[in-house]
């Protein structure tokens, strides 16, 4: 994916790009949830800002879980938030007290305030994520550059591009996923135990290698300890060579689920390439989507749509393929349809594929708002937020022209 990602092309092409690097220091990339309602102060939830590093959300779940003595499943977030930067959201936390909560001493995560609430929380309780990034060893002029990109981004949206983070530690997520969705299970296979000239680390490496001459043994005892669903595939293989439908029982539902979103993704990205150009303005035939409730409607009157486009109070919505998608009509609809075949796949083979995905759309584009610049010794920090679902990683490749 990663050839792919660099490929996509630029809202906002022309303009210089700051450049600069984003380091793995969790201070240097901050994610704030914002949340769709505040706690009411009564009711048998108590809703916990956290703040954390170093852990992703269900380890946060876990460890506030064990300490409470609340079982896992009980505990409520709207939002998943990774390990790599220094996050703040809302866990819910059932029949316990908010003091209780506040005293608690967990490693890797602190509680910044606790109150009582009547729900627990659910994913998607959000309305979007406040960033604050700092990207370092940046061109002369950065802050100035950077406020050129963002006030074009911010007049006619972000591109709502998914890009490389969502396809895995070796970039190749999406093609799992399509091999999955094909029946091709030895590929699939395959593509999940890796390619060794996609990983860094020795040991992973030399297992791969192992495991492309055949030698299923000394690729598990290689095979580092973090690659737990890879080792179960092997496993598997090595009892039962050649059967690689019943090697892939190994991957959870879950992990399955995230393969089929990945190539989901890829499309869509493939779709705004095309679209670029026009990201904020409606073609008839298109599916509109209405940021107030995302609802979507047929546009047969472009120009009549205008204002409400320019409002950004609607914008031309993009496929994420599955056989219960909502098609647009006309040449939105053709351009989708290219994309799908030139995936091997048509409408018709989409709706007769067992494993495929529901189907949804998205919108091609997404508001930014509360945007910030300062410059200093240390580099450019830049402040913005987005809605749910949206990445920050659209807005950087933008302002530094490169993927972050």
């Amino acid at each position: 994916m990663r050839s792919e990602e660099h490929s996509l092309p630029f809202l906002t092409e022309g303009l210089p790009g700051t450049g600069g690097t984003l380091k793995e220091v969790p201070e240097d990339f901050l994610v704030e949830e914002l949340p769709l309602y505040e706690p009411c102060g009564e009711g048998e939830h108590v809703y916990a800002c956290i703040e954390k590093r170093g852990i992703d959300t269900r380890e946060a779940v876990r460890r506030l879980s064990r300490a409470l003595g609340v079982a896992e499943r009980e505990v409520g977030y709207a939002g998943l938030k990774d390990a790599r930067a220094l996050t703040r959201q809302a866990l819910s936390l059932p029949r316990v007290e908010p003091a209780q909560v506040l005293a608690l001493e967990v490693p890797g995560l602190r509680v910044l305030s606790a109150v009582r609430h009547r729900n627990k929380l659910r994913l998607g309780h959000l309305r979007g994520n406040r960033f604050r990034v700092r990207v370092r060893q940046v061109a002369a002029g950065a802050a100035e550059m950077a406020r050129q990109v963002l006030a074009v981004v911010e007049k006619r949206g972000v591109p709502n591009f998914f890009g490389q983070q969502r396809y895995g530690g070796q970039g190749n997520s999406h093609h799992i996923g399509r091999a999955l969705l094909q029946g091709d299970h030895r590929l699939a296979v395959n593509l999940l135990i890796g390619d060794p000239s996609a990983v860094t680390d020795p040991a992973w490496r030399a297992a791969l290698e192992a495991y492309r001459r055949g030698a299923l043994a000394e690729s598990l005892t290689l095979l580092p300890p973090f690659c737990r669903t890879e080792r179960e595939v092997l496993r598997r293989l090595q009892a039962r060579p050649d059967d690689w439908r019943g090697a892939l029982r190994a991957v959870s539902p879950r992990l399955v689920d995230l393969y089929l979103s990945a190539w989901q993704s890829s499309l869509f990205d493939r779709v705004l390439a095309h679209r670029l150009v026009e990201l904020d303005r409606l073609r008839p035939g298109d599916l509109a989507w209405k940021h107030v409730n995302g609802a979507c409607f047929l546009v047969t009157d472009a120009a009549a749509e205008a204002s409400r486009a320019a409002s950004f109070e609607i914008s031309p919505s993009g496929p994420l393929f599955g056989p219960r998608m909502a098609w647009p009509e006309g040449e939105p609809c053709a351009v989708e349809e290219v994309v799908l075949g030139e995936d091997g796949l048509s409408r018709e083979a989409l709706v007769a594929t067992a494993a495929a995905p529901d189907g949804a759309r998205r919108p091609l584009r997404v508001p930014l708002t509360e945007v910030h610049v300062a410059e200093d010794e240390d580099g450019l920090l830049l402040v913005f937020a987005l809605p749910k679902g949206a990445y920050a990683t659209a807005v950087l490749r933008e302002v530094m022209k490169g993927p972050p």
